[in-house]
């Protein structure tokens, strides 16, 4: 038997299927015995876990991992786990293993680290844990030689998800996934292409890309949501693409495919890309239930876009702010403060871009990033190579300091000065009260209403020192933070 670990990453409210467990069950469907185990189900997986083991002629552990809440989960049951069952094989995959290969390899409780798309590496190790493959001879993988030395294979070429099965949906119990939220009262999850073919240098999708991207038929999307709405309700979905919209002529096909469906829809998209889509197609994006795209707008500084190797124009951004409104689509743009030459700059030049697309498009929701680095094949954002160390162990991403990192909550970047990360949350405050996230359903008319009258006059003044009525208020309504939070 083959074991998956999903472990916990977000509030119960926040449930979504684990598509990177579901893609590599896929692969075994009808083949390997398998279970899953997720943590954000069930309240003991450790001790699941061990049942399995205990149970089972278990072959091999199979961890997804994200820096976070998630990478304490994974440490400590793969502690456990080694400590108890010291010759079962452990693999950790996902955006930690892919861009901390070194420090996944460190921990005495992994043996292997699957990079990138994991489908096929997967298949690969398997076949040479029971002998039968030279580990030598496996892209995308990352392991310990007999002397405990790190090895790193070349990469993988990515393939395109029609290359793979539908996900093996039924192994889970889908409705504890298909959750209530703004888009409609079931909510389901979906991919529908993999990478990107930007080369941003502060994005961890570029180590696992390689600044590609493969998209799905939108014939199989189709096919796929159909199932999703027929066999469990769907009415509703968020897409984890990191770039939905890459082909107008795709797009186009899509939208026209989904129309039927009736289903409400979240995405990311590319700014330059869509200011390039004729009206026509934004109309079809809309009638095919598009409610709100994600925008990595990051910077309203032309020079800083270019220093990130954005491939973006500050004007560009504001350009669509306007036109995407006569659509009735809900902007969401990302803006990342703290450029590491000059933070206090970047910090106003960050707030008055803000407010030149609040100005332009009320509606738009903003997401104020502090930018943490991410490895990468090149250099970082902000030429900080020399400024700044990441964890080797992931024992030592599990500390307070260092998940307060991952999680944004208090990065404490050597560039960044305490009273300018205070600039940045009371601003963030500031405007999340004056226009609150509209996915908080839960949130009441009264709630809304007290926190725009709080903070209507700090946002219409410029003045955000001490919010604490502001900060207050917030904790005590729990208002959805978009930022720390799914959908």
């Amino acid at each position: 038997m083959i074991v998956f670990y999903n472990p916990k990453a977000t509030k119960p409210r926040n449930r979504r299927l684990p598509l990177s467990i579901l893609a590599i069950a896929a692969v075994l469907e009808g083949k390997e015995e398998h279970a899953i185990v997720d943590g954000n189900i069930d309240p003991h997986p450790t001790e699941s876990l061990i049942a399995l083991i205990k149970g089972h002629r278990v072959e091999l552990l199979a961890v997804t991992v994200m820096p976070g809440p998630q990478t304490v989960g994974a440490v400590a049951s793969c502690r456990e786990v080694r400590a108890r069952f010291p010759d079962l094989p452990i693999v950790w995959g996902g955006y930690f293993a892919t861009n901390y290969t070194a420090a996944t390899l460190n921990a005495g409780y992994v043996d292997y680290a699957v990079r990138g798309q994991g489908e096929e590496t997967f298949l690969d190790l398997l076949e040479a844990i029971r002998g039968h493959r030279d580990l030598k001879s496996i892209n995308g993988l990352s392991y310990k030689d007999a002397d405990g030395a790190p090895r790193h294979n070349p990469e993988r070429p990515m393939k395109s998800l029609d290359s793979f099965p539908w996900y093996p949906y039924h192994r889970l119990p889908v409705e504890r996934y298909v959750l209530p939220t703004f888009l409609g009262r079931r909510t389901a999850v979906h991919q529908a292409s993999i990478g990107c073919p930007y080369r941003c240098n502060f994005c961890g999708v570029v180590n696992f890309s390689g600044s590609r991207e493969k998209m799905e038929s939108p014939l199989r999307t189709e096919g796929i949501l159909r199932h999703l709405a027929q066999n469990y309700g769907v009415d509703a979905i968020q897409f984890y693409d990191n770039n939905f919209f890459l082909r107008e002529d795709h797009t186009r096909e899509l939208a026209d495919r989904m129309t039927p469906l009736k289903m409400r829809w979240w995405c990311e998209g590319r700014i330059d890309i869509m200011m390039k889509y004729a009206d026509a197609t934004f109309e079809a994006i809309r009638r095919a239930g598009c409610t709100m795209i994600f925008f990595g707008a990051e910077s309203g500084s032309n020079e800083h876009l270019k220093e990130m190797n954005k491939d973006l124009r500050a004007e560009d951004t504001l350009a669509l702010a306007s036109r995407i409104r006569r659509f009735g689509i809900i902007p969401e743009f990302s803006i990342i403060f703290g450029n590491p030459k000059d933070p206090e700059g970047d910090t106003r030049e960050c707030i008055q871009f803000i407010r030149q697309l609040k100005r332009l498009n009320p509606d738009s929701e903003i997401i104020v990033e502090h930018y943490t680095p991410v490895p990468q094949r090149a250099r970082m954002y902000g030429d900080i190579e020399e400024k700044f160390q990441f964890p080797t162990t992931p024992d030592e991403w599990t500390t307070d300091s260092w998940q307060r990192f991952a999680t944004q909550k208090d990065p404490q970047t050597p560039w960044l000065r305490p009273r300018t990360k205070q600039l940045i949350d009371n601003f963030e405050l500031v405007v999340s009260s004056r226009w609150p996230t509209v996915q908080d359903i839960r949130l009441p008319d009264w709630g809304r209403l007290t926190l725009k009258a709080l903070s209507s006059w700090r946002y219409r003044l410029g003045v955000y020192a001490a919010p604490l009525e502001l900060k207050w208020a917030q904790q005590f309504i729990d208002l959805r933070k978009p930022k720390a939070e799914s959908l």
